[in-house]
C-alpha cells in the first residue's frame, strides 16, 4: 500500500460564480500531520470538506486510503468509514449520553457488538481524559470537554486519517489547551491528521508540513519551520505578521 494516504489533484470548487478552490494539489503521507493556515475565506474549510465529499468538487480527484471518492461509482459511505472528522461545532447528539454518542455509529455502521463498541468508546474517552464523563449528557459538559468527546467519537471508528476543521475556534481561550493537548498526543502516536487551524504555535510545533492558502490557491507549503518561521512569499509574511503580532497589525 502506498505511503500516501490523502491525494488531492487539480481540485476546483465553486459556489455559483464564486470560485473557492482553484486547482488545489495536496498529498498527505501516512502518519503525517499537515496544518492548513490562511485568512478567513481562503478556502481552507472547503478543501477539508471536499476531502470527504461533504462538498462535491467541480473538478479534480480526491483519493483517501486507496478510495477515489470523486469516482462516480465510488461507495462513498464505505470510503468515509476510514475518515474521521472533527468540526468547529461539536455536533454531538444532545439526546444521547457521551457513551452513546461514541457507540451508536460503531453499532449501526460498523456492526460491532454493544460490548465491543463500549470497550472501544471507553478506551477513547480515557485517551481524551474524560472516561468519568461516560454517562453525562453533552449539555453537562464544557465546550472543551464536548470537543474532546467529539474527537473520541471520531477515533472510535478507528479511522485511517483524521480531519480537523478549526477544532478550537468555538472555544473559550482557557479551554483550547486541553483540546490541543489531545491532538498533540494523537500526532505523537502516529495518527495521520489534516488540520485547518489558526493556532500557529500548534502548527509550528506539531505539523510535519504547513500549507498557506489564500484566494483559493496554495500560496506556500513546506516544513513548519520554513513556512511559519521563514516564509518566502510576501502574502504569507503579511498574514503571519498580523496573526503573530495582532497588537501591531494595523501599524
Amino acid at each position: 500500500m502506498s505511503d500516501v494516504i490523502v491525494e488531492v489533484s487539480g481540485l476546483h470548487k465553486s459556489f455559483g460564480r464564486l470560485d473557492v478552490l482553484k486547482g488545489i494539489d495536496l498529498s498527505v503521507a501516512r502518519g503525517e500531520v499537515v496544518c492548513i493556515i490562511g485568512p478567513s475565506g481562503s478556502g481552507k474549510s472547503t478543501l477539508l470538506r471536499c476531502v470527504n465529499l461533504l462538498e462535491e468538487p467541480n473538478a479534480g480527484t480526491v483519493v483517501v486510503n486507496g478510495f477515489e471518492l470523486t469516482d462516480p461509482d465510488a461507495d462513498i459511505d464505505k470510503a468515509r468509514r476510514t475518515i474521521g472528522m472533527v468540526f468547529q461545532g461539536f455536533n454531538l447528539f444532545g439526546h444521547l449520553s457521551v457513551l452513546d454518542n461514541l457507540t451508536v455509529a460503531q453499532r449501526k455502521v460498523l456492526k460491532r457488538s454493544a460490548a465491543e463498541s463500549e470497550a472501544i468508546a471507553r478506551e477513547n474517552l480515557r485517551k481524551v481524559g474524560l472516561e468519568e464523563k461516560a454517562r453525562s449528557m453533552p449539555v453537562q459538559l464544557s465546550g472543551g470537554q464536548q470537543q474532546r468527546v467529539a474527537i473520541a467519537r471520531a477515533l472510535s471508528m478507528q479511522p485511517a486519517v483524521m480531519l480537523f476543521d478549526e477544532p478550537t475556534s468555538a472555544l473559550d481561550p482557557e479551554l483550547v489547551g486541553d483540546v490541543l493537548a489531545v491532538m498533540r498526543q494523537l500526532a505523537e502516536e502516529g495518527m495521520t491528521m489534516l488540520v485547518v487551524t489558526h493556532e500557529m504555535q500548534f502548527a509550528r510545533e506539531v505539523a510535519d508540513k504547513v500549507l498557506f492558502m489564500d484566494g483559493g490557491v496554495v500560496v506556500e507549503e513546506g516544513p513548519a519551520a520554513k513556512v511559519i518561521g521563514a516564509p518566502e512569499h510576501e502574502r504569507t509574511q503579511t498574514f503571519l505578521h498580523r496573526v503573530l503580532n495582532p497588537v501591531h497589525a494595523n501599524e
